[in-house]
């Protein structure tokens, strides 16, 4: 499932906050971790005048010492672990690095050298995130880092279902991490509540047609969790809610559960996006406060590329 990870580091303190997740993660599934540093090459350097040599090799052998020393604190925590050093556009070498080692799972912090910003992921993560070809999970750099890092324990594991077998393909992660790590999960379904739109207040025929349609939607998805909860071992809970913004809800409910991770699947309902994810994905990846593993389908085909890039490709080929 998760038998190869691969883990970028950039050597900033921010980016570190993935080390207690991965060895958290890669214990519960025995998995090889491999290391990888970027030594990034802006695109304009290519053109605007040579890397001084003597420099180069400096900063190698200052990222070979750092990355040698994290792969001594993992292998410490009993993991199994190589390192790759390589050279160029960030984002596209660790994309390019997990298609061509087959990794199973990017684990990625959601700031690096750049900083803390605004923005819920960096540029660099988000680049990786919408072309990778695999899962991935994101730790918050905001959150305070576990000093004891082979002692991270996950208690809550919140997991959203739409009743989609596309859906539930995160279930056999989440029973892995949950045995691993002796943690609750919990099962959430939210209802959508009908929207009606008109120019004038709804009808109470039209008020009564949506309490209708949301209870049996209710009763329905009540069952669906009841079902799965008897298939899970361990301690699962469940919650339906009714909702009129499902992101919205769900941000709220992973606060007030104090979930330790997130864990959904890339499409549910919405599987005729164009997109590498849906709607709740999307909107989790980029405003969500908490760890986040996404599974993403086991053969995915490369994202055709926007019209931008496609027009950038085509620039620096001439």
């Amino acid at each position: 499932m998760f038998n190869q990870i691969l883990l970028p580091l950039d050597r900033s303190a921010l980016a570190e906050c993935v080390l207690p997740h991965t060895i958290a993660v890669a214990r519960a599934f025995e998995s090889q971790v491999t290391l990888l540093h970027v030594m990034d090459t802006p695109r304009e350097a290519r053109w605007r005048r040579a890397m001084d040599p003597l420099n180069w090799q400096i900063r190698k052998a200052e990222a070979t010492t750092y990355l040698n020393e994290v792969d001594l604190r993992l292998q410490a925590a009993g993991l199994l672990t190589e390192t790759h050093i390589l050279e160029g556009v960030a984002a596209e070498q660790v994309i390019g690095f997990s298609d061509t080692h087959a990794s199973q799972l990017i684990i990625l912090s959601s700031h690096g050298q750049s900083g803390l910003s605004d923005w819920g992921v960096s540029s660099v993560v988000q680049k990786i995130v919408l072309r990778a070809r695999t899962s991935v999970m994101i730790v918050r750099a905001a959150q305070p880092v576990v000093l004891d890092a082979p002692g991270l324990r996950y208690q809550r594991l919140l997991v959203p279902l739409d009743g989609t077998p596309r859906a539930e393909t995160i279930l056999p992660a989440a029973a892995v991490l949950a045995r691993a790590h002796d943690a609750q999960i919990v099962l959430v379904h939210l209802v959508q509540q009908p929207v009606l739109p008109r120019r004038t207040p709804p009808s109470r025929e039209d008020v009564e047609l949506a309490d209708q349609l949301v209870a049996r939607n209710q009763a329905e998805a009540t069952q669906y969790l009841d079902q799965l909860q008897s298939r899970l071992t361990g301690e699962v809970e469940a919650r339906v809610l009714v909702s009129d913004h499902l992101a919205a809800t769900l941000h709220e409910l992973v606060e007030q559960e104090k979930a330790d991770l997130v864990l959904l699947s890339a499409h549910g309902v919405s599987s005729q996006t164009r997109g590498p994810y849906g709607d709740v994905a999307s909107n989790l990846i980029a405003y969500g406060t908490r760890p986040l593993v996404i599974m993403q389908e086991g053969s995915q085909t490369p994202t055709a590329p926007t019209p931008i890039e496609a027009a950038n490709n085509e620039s620096e080929g001439q």
